[in-house]
């Protein structure tokens, strides 16, 4: 009988890398010069979007297709593929008879 010990070094590495909340405040500042030189460049391009976005007639279309465009995305990991042609189509068709299942799926998805 052999007595090799059978424990998995894997599981001491785990132990070993528990994870601990830090307290707050914390000990170095998340505000850096980066940081804040980013967040500068994000808020204005979130103006500007929002500039564009009022020339639009139906402002509804824009978020309507990006609330689609996740859905489809979404949906592709869980393996069910269709493609943005399909997606629009059915919004064409109130009866949904020519749409395959697929993209009812990602349909019921958003």
């Amino acid at each position: 009988m052999n007595n090799q010990d059978t424990t998995n070094p894997a599981d001491e590495i785990r132990k070993e890398e528990i994870y601990s909340i830090p307290s707050l405040p914390l000990p170095y500042d998340l505000e850096t010069k980066e940081v804040l030189k980013q967040l500068n460049r994000a808020n204005r391009k979130l103006a500007e979007l929002k500039g564009v976005a009022q020339t639009i007639p139906n402002e509804r279309i824009l978020i309507s297709s990006l609330t689609l465009q996740e859905a489809k995305d979404s949906s592709e990991v869980e393996n069910i593929v269709t493609t943005q042609d399909d997606l629009y189509r059915a919004g064409l068709d109130p009866s949904h008879q020519f749409i395959n299942a697929a993209t009812k799926e990602v349909l019921f998805y958003r």
